[in-house]
């Protein structure tokens, strides 16, 4: 991937080795710079108001004291929606992972992941907006058990064409330019079905929609 500017990512975990570790590592990654490290959700919350900078993405452990990675996952979702958010943790426990990816995590990485993967993520995230390793995709798709007894949902018929699409690596500018339609009106789809499926992000609603049959793949 070539990057033209440096995105600013911060480290979210209490176990000051691991993120000293991931911190070294990362600057040594072209394109991004580490703003700063905290050690729970209440100590991210208080070094973005001291700090004055939002970061554009943050690697998030899960399991930490005080305040955990689900509890900061959902403020970050409220509070900060415009930051990816890669969580992490050493375990790919199915509910962990289902737990952070539905609260709007863009990806789930384990903590024993190799640099090269971690930088794929990275971009991944950036480019694309999500990230799922072998492990995280097999488990979403696991997840996707239609629900007995799901009422039938009725969509228009470009939203149902933009629910296809969204479950493709198709950027949402893309999608607008494949659709004929202004990326503001893609906007609007979106918000709408975020609204109505009840969802955080493009992960959550594409899994409402194979949960519901709305689309296949």
């Amino acid at each position: 991937m070539t990057q033209k500017i440096d995105y600013n990512l911060v480290i979210v975990d209490d176990h000051l080795l691991v993120a000293d570790s991931l911190k070294m590592l990362i600057e040594t990654f072209s394109g991004y710079h580490v703003l700063y490290h905290a050690k729970n959700g209440m100590d991210l919350q208080q070094k973005i108001i001291t700090n004055k900078s939002i970061p554009d993405l943050i690697l998030l452990d899960v399991n930490m004291p005080l305040m955990n990675g689900y509890k900061t996952m959902e403020l970050l979702s409220k509070e900060y929606p415009e930051v990816k958010v890669l969580a992490l943790s050493i375990d790919d426990d199915e509910q962990m992972v289902l737990g952070m990816l539905s609260r709007g995590a863009n990806g789930y990485l384990l903590k024993n992941i190799h640099p090269d993967a971690l930088k794929i993520a990275l971009n991944e995230v950036i480019e694309k907006g999500y990230y799922h390793s072998g492990n995280v995709a097999n488990i979403l798709l696991k997840s996707l058990k239609p629900k007995k007894g799901t009422p039938t949902i009725k969509l228009e018929e470009r939203e149902l064409k933009f629910l296809q699409l969204s479950c493709s690596e198709l950027t949402y500018a893309e999608i607008a330019a494949l659709m004929f339609l202004s990326p503001k009106t893609i906007d609007n789809y979106r918000s709408k079905l975020f609204k109505r499926f009840q969802v955080k992000n493009r992960v959550g609603l594409v899994i409402f929609a194979l949960k519901n049959n709305l689309i296949s793949i």
